[in-house]
């Protein structure tokens, strides 16, 4: 999305103008990941008694930040020159991540976190993008909300308000990345492809209307600057973040115990 001159006001906005909107709302989200991801640490790594309280107390959000990371992410992909591209670099990124996380912290590694989800869901769209765009936008919304609805409590093993799936797809956990695992699997970031793909894909319906020009004129103006800068390198700063927080909570622990952590 380039930046484009200003229509004037009795005008639909051209599909081409930036909707800083988007880039607030996604750097907000990715604020709020990152403080999870912080507070996650110190409790989980580090067994820090304010981090296990400030995670207590923000986990309840935790579904709904990263939600609006993923619709807006869905949206934009109306916008990608090649949502093949920008699927597959994201999974070589996701795949590294995995990589290092069994390497460094294995007790917390991540297997199918959210970088994980968001590539596999580009790649999805891009391979089904041309159905995608035959089907009313009223319609695809419609749908991917009953989808949603319908496989929410996959991970508990009933799919469809109460149809139980067979055990046996709960044995094993090479089905995990759909949301189907057994009891000893644990990703320290988890984001299963059901229901979470839904989401992905109500936004990418949704954006149909803003590479028209139809989202509504307050999506344009820029409100809230830093959380533009930070939703327009929102990649970026979620690989590094990780390293960032481990670091700063290896400082905190040599600062209350006098060394380092055995």
């Amino acid at each position: 999305m380039n930046t484009l001159s200003r229509p004037s006001a009795q005008h639909p906005a051209p599909s081409k103008e930036r909707l800083v909107l988007l880039d607030e709302l996604r750097g907000f989200a990715v604020c709020c990941m990152v403080f999870y991801h912080g507070f996650y640490s110190m409790a989980a790594l580090f067994g820090l008694p304010l981090g296990e309280t400030l995670l207590r107390f923000f986990r309840p959000a935790e579904p709904w930040f990263a939600g609006l990371f993923i619709l807006i992410s869905g949206i934009c992909c109306n916008f990608s020159h090649s949502n093949a591209q920008r699927g597959g670099k994201l999974l070589l990124v996701a795949l590294a991540i995995t990589g290092v996380t069994m390497w460094v912290v294995p007790e917390e590694q991540i297997i199918f976190g959210i970088l994980h989800f968001l590539s596999v869901s580009m790649l999805l769209y891009a391979a089904l993008a041309p159905i995608c765009r035959r089907i009313p936008v009223a319609v695809g919304l419609l749908v991917q909300v009953f989808l949603y609805l319908g496989f929410r409590t996959v991970s508990g093993g009933t799919i469809f308000f109460g149809i139980k799936l067979p055990d046996s797809l709960y044995a094993t956990d090479w089905l995990s990345p759909l949301g189907l695992h057994s009891t000893a699997f644990h990703s320290s970031d988890y984001f299963p492809l059901l229901p979470w793909v839904f989401v992905f894909f109500f936004g990418a319906f949704l954006g149909r209307l803003a590479a028209n020009g139809q989202f509504p004129r307050f999506f344009y103006p820029s409100r809230i600057p830093f959380f533009a800068l930070v939703g327009r390198h929102a990649l970026l700063i979620y690989v590094v973040h990780q390293p960032v927080i481990l670091g700063v909570c290896w400082l905190i622990l040599w600062l209350m115990r006098g060394g380092l952590p055995s």
